[in-house]
């Protein structure tokens, strides 16, 4: 094969799984809402179940579910016949994943599950409705391809693709059902960049800045003094109270000297911007800097509910954080 036909024939293998997938939109139907609204009122957890390829699956839809806020367990179908059966517990809801529906594994793990909890539901996801499996569940989640990618039609390809978005599927409208927030997944992603988007605050990252600030009588060198010893590029102007009336920056000094005023007569009120731009301390570091990024400024106030001066955010105290 040269390059061309190469790259004809990766570009078949997606267009075959794309179809696949959109395939799945045909499967959806009230027998997939039904699902969807027991395993939120159930008691229990979710036990995914599965062999081969399809047991890969099965852990990435656990994983996926445990993230979103449905508890859910991975239980590899040939271990479950041999002691792991232990971990299913009353009112739990059992996802067994086969493209086929026939394995012997499914064949006998099914029924005992049956036999031993009877009251828990059992929801086949499969690609065959007439096998074993679809005819044993109390419901099924049809998963059926057409064809693999494999030029073969044998290696799980279309099949274990439609498996991972159906799972993603049902996830995503347990989330959307549960009312499932930022503020929920943020807390069980509490590590790495995406937990530190979803959790960390303002008031976090100015904790151990200095707080330069000046009254708006101050003179011109209690400003530049300020400003140069807090080393965040910038000072609050507030009056009696504490409260923000403006910002002067180091670029609004330079402004400044470049009018060759009598520096004697200046004052903060002289030169500073009045209402600059703020961000409350509560608020996502992440909305920080997205507001720094949109202004083009390398800095923001912050303050609190009353409007009261908290100190300064600097576009370094969020990428030294990893926020971004």
């Amino acid at each position: 094969m040269n390059h061309e036909q190469i790259k004809s024939f990766a570009k078949s293998i997606i267009e075959t799984e794309t179809q696949a997938i959109k395939n799945l939109a045909g499967y959806i139907d009230d027998n997939f809402a039904t699902i969807a609204e027991l395993i939120i009122k159930s008691k229990g957890r979710v036990i995914v179940t599965g062999i081969g390829k399809s047991a890969i699956i099965g852990n990435k839809i656990v994983a996926t579910l445990n993230s979103t806020g449905t508890p859910a367990i991975f239980m590899h179908a040939a271990d479950a016949i041999h002691g792991d059966l232990g971990m299913i517990q009353n009112h739990d809801t059992v996802i067994c994943i086969s493209k086929s529906g026939n394995t012997p594994e499914i064949k006998v793990l099914i029924p005992l599950i049956r036999n031993i909890y009877k009251e828990n539901i059992i929801i086949g996801m499969v690609g065959n409705t007439d096998s074993f499996l679809a005819q044993i569940s109390d419901y099924v989640i049809n998963t059926y391809v057409t064809k693999e990618a494999c030029p073969n039609n044998l290696a799980p390809t279309s099949s274990t693709t439609a498996q991972l978005v159906m799972g993603d599927a049902l996830a995503m409208t347990l989330l959307k059902l549960r009312g499932f927030t930022a503020a929920d997944f943020a807390k069980v992603h509490p590590g790495g960049a995406l937990g530190k988007r979803l959790y960390i605050r303002v008031q976090d990252l100015i904790s151990h800045n200095a707080i330069p600030s000046v009254k708006e009588s101050a003179d011109i060198d209690e400003v530049i003094i300020e400003i140069s010893s807090k080393m965040l590029g910038a000072t609050a102007v507030t009056d009696a109270q504490g409260k923000l009336i403006g910002i002067i920056t180091d670029g609004d000094l330079r402004r400044m000297l470049q009018k060759k005023v009598d520096l004697n007569s200046v004052r903060a009120k002289d030169i500073m911007s009045s209402n600059p731009k703020t961000i409350s301390k509560e608020e996502l570091a992440v909305k920080a800097f997205a507001t720094m990024e949109e202004k083009k400024i390398t800095q923001l106030i912050v303050t609190d509910e009353n409007n009261k001066y908290c100190g300064i955010i600097h576009i370094h105290d969020i990428l030294r954080e990893g926020v971004v």
